[in-house]
This record gives C-alpha cells, sequence and structure tokens, in this order.
C-alpha cells in the first residue's frame, strides 16, 4: 500500500523535498561556520586579555618594566601591536639602583636617613638563619672569616653577611663607576678649580693596588694563606746553591747570589720575573750579598781576605781590602746598619771590624769572649747584638763603643743566628741544636733572662732567621735537612701549621726575604732556585 501511495505521489512535490533538504543542510554549514568564527574571535580577545593581566601583574611585581600607558586613554584603547614591536624591545633596568651592604653600620655610614627609606628591602627573608648557628673555628676554610682569634660560633645570618664581605674583598667593584655625591651635582660644563684638577689627576695616575681592598692589619695564627708564584729566578737559575736573596726597598728588584759567582737582579712580578742584569766575580764564590740600605749599593762577600761593593747607579764594582791592620782570611760574614752607615763584619777570636760604608776603611773594632757567630744591628745602628761559641749575648753601644750588657741564652752552648725585629722591641737566638728563643730587648737588658718563648720546631742548626715588615711573621730555617723552613706567627709564637705542605719540596733552604709589603717572600735553596710566594694578607709588595 505504502508503495502504491509512493508511486503515486507527483514528481513535482518529490522534487520539492529534495531541494528543501539541500537549503537545510547549506543553512546548518553557515551557522557552523558563523559559529566557529565567534569562537576564535573570542579566544583571541581571551589572549589578549590574558597578555594584558599579565602585564600588570609583572608591572605591578617588578616595576614598570614595559612602557606606561599614555595620558588620556585608557587600558582597552592600547595598541597589542605597538607595545609588542615597541615596549618589550625597550625597558628600564632598575638592578643598578639596587647597593649591597654587607654590614649595617656600613650602610649607616653610606646612605642617609633619607636614601635608607628609599632602599629596597629585601623580598624574602630566611627565618632559619637565626636560629642556625656556625663553627667557623672546625673548619681551616672558614677560620679566615673570624673577626677574633678566640671566636668560634656565630649566627647563620652573621656567617652570610661575613661570606658576603669575604666575597667583596676577592672581588672588588669599580670603584671609578660609582658617583661621588659629596663633590654634589655638577654639569659637564662646570669648569674644575686647580685643586679639583689635581685630584682627578691623582685618581687617573694612581696603581691598581689602590683599588685592592684593604685586609685587616692583624695576621690571624694558625694557618697562612699563600700561594706558590713562578720562581724568581726562572729566567736565569744559578748553577750553585743560593746564599743570598734580599729585596730592594722599592720592593720590585730582587738580587740574588751564591757560589756559581755571579749577582743577579730580577724585576719581580710574580709572573715573568724579568732578568735584569748579572754580573760575575771571578775570584770570589760569593757567600754573602747585601743591599744598603738605602738602596745605593750591593755589598759582596766570600771566604776571601776582600770583599766587593757594587754603585747601583753608577754601575761599577770596586775591590776592597784586605782591611789594614787585620789578619782575616774570611769576611764572609757581615751585616749593615740600618742607617747605612756601618759595616759589621765577623773577625777572628771574638772581634767585631766596624767599616765605613762611604770610605770603605776600618773605622773601630769590638771584642767579646770566644769566637763570633753571628751579629744584628738595633736602634737604628746605634745598638749592636752579638753571640757566638760562649753562649751569651752581647748588647754594644756603637756611640761609646763599650758593652752595655751581656746575658746567656737560655739553653744555648753555640749561638748560630741572631736576628732583630723592625722596630727593635724583639730579638730571636738561634742555636746549633735548633733550638730559638724570641726575647723582648728591654726586658733582656733589664736582666730578665727568660724568653718569652722556645721554639723547638727545628732539629737541625739554625742557619738564617728573619722577620717581616710588621713583625708578625718570623722565618726560621735549616740547611741541614730538606723543607727545613718555618714560619712563626709572632703575637701567639705559633707555627703555621699549612707551611710548608706535606707535598711541597724547599730542597735545602739557605735565605729567606720578605719584601717591604710583606706581599712576597722569596726562599734561596742549594738548588739553585730561588722560590717565590705571594703571602694574601698583605696586599702590597
Amino acid at each position: 500500500m505504502s508503495l502504491i501511495s509512493q508511486s503515486a505521489r507527483p514528481k513535482n512535490e518529490v522534487k520539492k523535498t529534495k531541494r528543501d533538504e539541500t537549503e537545510v543542510e547549506d543553512g546548518n554549514e553557515a551557522d557552523v561556520g558563523a559559529l566557529k568564527l565567534k569562537k576564535k574571535k573570542r579566544g583571541q580577545e581571551l589572549v589578549m586579555k590574558q597578555v594584558k593581566e599579565m602585564k600588570k601583574l609583572e608591572n605591578f611585581l617588578f616595576g614598570s618594566l614595559y612602557s606606561p600607558d599614555e595620558f588620556g586613554k585608557e587600558d582597552n584603547q592600547v595598541d597589542a601591536d605597538d607595545t609588542a614591536k615597541g615596549s618589550d624591545l625597550f625597558f628600564t633596568d632598575r638592578s643598578a639602583d639596587t647597593v649591597l651592604t654587607v654590614y649595617k653600620e656600613d650602610a649607616a655610614d653610606d646612605f642617609s636617613e633619607d636614601e635608607t627609606d628609599l632602599q629596597r628591602k629585601p623580598v624574602w627573608v630566611d627565618e632559619e638563619e637565626e636560629k642556625t648557628t656556625v663553627n667557623i673555628a672546625k673548619l681551616n676554610r672558614l677560620r679566615k672569616l673570624r673577626k677574633e682569634e678566640d671566636e668560634n660560633v656565630i649566627s647563620g645570618s652573621e656567617y652570610v653577611s661575613r661570606l658576603r664581605a669575604h666575597h667583596i674583598k676577592l672581588n672588588p667593584g669599580t670603584d671609578w663607576a660609582q658617583v661621588d655625591k659629596s663633590k654634589g651635582d655638577r654639569s659637564s660644563d662646570d669648569e674644575l678649580t686647580d685643586e679639583e684638577n689635581e685630584d682627578v689627576a691623582d685618581d687617573i695616575l694612581r696603581t691598581n693596588e689602590d683599588l685592592v681592598v684593604k685586609s685587616s692589619s692583624k695576621l690571624l695564627p694558625g694557618h697562612i694563606e699563600y700561594s706558590k708564584l713562578v720562581d724568581a729566578n726562572i729566567q736565569d737559575p744559578s748553577n750553585g746553591p743560593i746564599h743570598s736573596v734580599q729585596f730592594h726597598r722599592n720592593a720590585q728588584l730582587l738580587l740574588t747570589a751564591g757560589l756559581d759567582r755571579k749577582l743577579r737582579f730580577f724585576q719581580v712580578d710574580g709572573k715573568r720575573n724579568t732578568k735584569i742584569q748579572s754580573i760575575f766575580l771571578e775570584d770570589c764564590p760569593i757567600r754573602k750579598a747585601s743591599f744598603l740600605p738605602d738602596g745605593s749599593q750591593v755589598i759582596i762577600s766570600g771566604r776571601r781576605k776582600f770583599f766587593y761593593s757594587f754603585d747601583l747607579v753608577k754601575a761599577k764594582v770596586d775591590r776592597i781590602g784586605p782591611l789594614v791592620g787585620r789578619e782575616e782570611k774570611s769576611l764572609e760574614f757581615f751585616e749593615i746598619s740600618p742607617d747605612s752607615k756601618l759595616i759589621a763584619f765577623v773577625g777572628n777570636e771574638g772581634y767585631i771590624l766596624l767599616v765605613s760604608t762611604k770610605t770603605k776603611q776600618l773605622v773601630g773594632t769590638l771584642k767579646m769572649n770566644g769566637t763570633i757567630r753571628s751579629l744584628a744591628f738595633a736602634e737604628d745602628g746605634h745598638h749592636l747584638l752579638t753571640a757566638g761559641g760562649d753562649g751569651q749575648v752581647y748588647h754594644w753601644d756603637l756611640r761609646t763603643m763599650t758593652c752595655l750588657h751581656k746575658g746567656i741564652d737560655e739553653g744555648c752552648i753555640n749561638s748560630t743566628a741572631l736576628c732583630t725585629s723592625p722596630g727593635g722591641s724583639h730579638f730571636a737566638a738561634g742555636s746549633d741544636s735548633g733550638i730559638v728563643n724570641v726575647y723582648n730587648r728591654e726586658e733582656f737588658l733589664g736582666g730578665k733572662r727568660k724568653p718569652i718563648k722556645t721554639i723547638d720546631n727545628l732539629t737541625t742548626k739554625v742557619d738564617f732567621m728573619k722577620f717581616n715588615h710588621d713583625s708578625q711573621i718570623l722565618a726560621i730555617c735549616s740547611s741541614m735537612k730538606k723543607s727545613s723552613l718555618k714560619l712563626i706567627h709572632i703575637p701567639s709564637y705559633t707555627v703555621f701549621s699549612n707551611f710548608p705542605s706535606a707535598n711541597m719540596s724547599l730542597h735545602y733552604p739557605r735565605s729567606i726575604d720578605f719584601s717591604p709589603g710583606g706581599g712576597f717572600m722569596a726562599v734561596g735553596s742549594a738548588a739553585g732556585k730561588v722560590l717565590l710566594y705571594k703571602l694574601h694578607h698583605y696586599q702590597h709588595a
């Protein structure tokens, strides 16, 4: 029945029905396309809105990283394309406005109250720092953070601030880039006064040493910070043992001398150590060479009846001697007075020979009991200390040529070395048993025979001793044993335990010297090398 009815339906009616279905399908497709377009636009608007919100949040948290809105325009009127092209390319860097302060007292000195109020506060503070404690005396690498010798435990925040201070000390900033607000605002067209011009010239001509953060003048005991540099005589090593090393007063010139009969001069910088000159003395293996304190001459001696004088200005070598009236066959041991006026030679049978540095003539003699083996000047050259085979230390007044005092060096049988501190307040006496006694000179002259400290770290004969420029370090060595060299911390009279290290070879040390500023230490050895070390506590050579 249905088939008949369908077949009976007119043809035009069937066509109309098909046309209507096609139109409905086309309308549905148009609606779907419009819907997709609307969703796409809505998504773009949502993304743009999120970008704006992100930028607002960034500006709120970190400042104006992007260009601010123009006056008279609303947020929705800002062109997104312009913002992306312009403000993303250029932004304001405010990191230079932040100021790093290590200690609170430093910040108070550097900024006024108004500027302190404007200073940014830290975004986050770790509350655990105050609860945490750190033992800075337990680990060797943390001991350099101590302010006092007996300081042990500090708080976490104090530990952080000291670490920052140590970092700034090792990595100093560029002071020339900081604005000096004390001079006030000045335009580039303003003219400077003569005094200001001189200050500017001084700033330009100053050395890089002035930019280094100065360390505290107090040297702490225990460990000494040092580093090994290129050998001082790397460009011309000696063919024999080095018996003398000494820095010139300008801290750049170093002399070396030894049994190869050559006197060498090097310009010490710790990197190249350029050789300047060498002098060959054919008939004198050099046992000792020393600058005059005024830096004008070098006195050279050996196991000979004569000695040499080298004039640094004229570059002239003069042979002096034998001394009139004396029969000494060797003038190898001597000391020069701090005022550069006298040379005291060790003579025979307890005699001390005094020679003028100007005339090179014998001007006087002193006589002590027994044999003389060591001597040292004090009181700017007015006093002379001598010691020898009788185990006593003699004090001489060179103005009256008399003996002021003599006293027994405790525990000493044969004295082998003497050394006085630069200020003359202390002296050290070494013996053939390796014992070194350190005395207060005034107390010793007053009758006190007990030394301040007895140092027994050497086991063989003490050959050489030397105080550094500020008397905080005493170097002692023995040439009879390998690496037999010790550095003594004088305020505490203890040995620096990390020098020399276990894997360090000093060979057989023969002589030691510190540069005038204390930054360099040179060690002459029997191998013909002059080892050079940088002492980090001292910023200047």
